[in-house]
């Protein structure tokens, strides 16, 4: 499965998160870092949820760049 994710600049670092898995989330210091660390927080997640018998929501945000 691919799941868009949102990466932002907190202040300090960059924080990042996944509009169909809430709660995931993950940090870092650079943008790379940040999606490294959101790869693991998203396998994290998915487990967590079969864990606990619980369903893996299907990604269906979708993730675009405009030019203004």
């Amino acid at each position: 499965m691919r799941y868009g994710i949102v990466i932002e600049w907190a202040g300090g670092n960059y924080s990042a998160y996944v509009p169909d898995l809430p709660g995931c989330i993950a940090t870092g210091r650079t943008v790379q870092e940040t999606e490294q660390q959101m790869c693991e927080a998203i396998r994290f997640h998915i487990e967590g949820l079969l864990e606990d018998g619980l369903p893996v929501p299907e990604p269906v945000a979708v993730c675009e760049l405009v030019e203004v």
